[in-house]
């Protein structure tokens, strides 16, 4: 099998449960040990209200960049691990949750598959993966959507509920 090149990717780290800024920051360690990639860029720590049902706790948000030349699908498997070794199990759509991880963007990458679309469907609507995006990608390109700086000039006036809470490293 040929072996990928190197492309950047773009992971959306989210938690409301737990110790969320904790669980944020314990996901960018982990996501560093991910084999075949490197390079890693890290945004401040955001405080969001929740997308889904209001009667869980707020989020806390960031965003991870770096090179990988792991492909989609065993990175999107390589995420998905991580939830679960951080004590993640299935539950409600939008509910609370220890940690959730999301492939955002990989490289110019467009699927639309079971169980992986690339880029996000939603990255480019949300504040809370915008505004940390914004930290360390503003102008990257989400394919077929824009940058992400135009991107959050449209999205920030009509999605309020987000507080920068935190640094990067």
């Amino acid at each position: 099998m040929p072996r990928e090149r190197w492309r950047p990717a773009y992971v959306g780290i989210g938690s409301n449960l737990g110790d969320p800024e904790a669980q944020v920051l314990r996901a960018r360690t982990a996501l560093e040990g991910l084999p075949e990639s490197g390079w890693f860029a890290h945004s401040g720590l955001w405080r969001s209200q929740p997308l889904g049902p209001v009667d869980q706790p707020d989020f806390v948000n960031a965003c991870t960049g770096f090179v990988t030349r792991l492909g989609p699908h065993d990175l999107l498997e390589r995420l998905k691990r991580l939830e679960r070794e951080a004590g993640r199990t299935p539950g409600e759509r939008w509910g609370p949750r220890i940690l959730d991880l999301d492939l955002l963007v990989l490289g110019a990458l467009v699927l639309d598959e079971a169980g992986l679309t690339l880029p996000h469907p939603g990255a480019a609507e949300r504040n809370f993966v915008l505004l940390p995006l914004a930290e360390i990608a503003p102008y990257l390109n989400v394919p077929g959507r824009g940058s992400v700086a135009r991107l959050l000039e449209a999205v920030s006036r009509t999605n309020p509920g987000i507080e920068r809470i935190g640094a990067g490293a």
